[in-house]
């Protein structure tokens, strides 16, 4: 079975799945989310998206939180 990365945004929630590139993203934010452990080859889950085009709720290694749709969408998931 052959995996396509996708963006976050394209996720439903309650879809886990393993982040394959984090690309195009403001270097401070990059850094803030590698502290929260947001990496490549690490296991995501799409929590909600807020109303109104809100925020997306994501949680990893235990921790959730939320960012922007524009940072989001720089981030491709493999799903299975």
């Amino acid at each position: 079975m052959v995996l396509l990365p996708c963006s976050l945004l394209h996720l439903q929630p309650g879809t886990i799945g393993s982040i394959h590139k984090i690309d195009g993203m403001n270097p401070i934010l990059r850094r803030r989310l590698a502290d929260l452990g947001v990496s490549e080859g690490v296991i995501i889950s799409l929590k909600g998206k807020g109303p109104f085009l809100g925020p997306i709720t994501l949680e990893c290694n235990g921790q959730l939180f939320a960012i922007r749709r524009k940072e989001a969408s720089r981030i491709e998931v493999n799903v299975s």
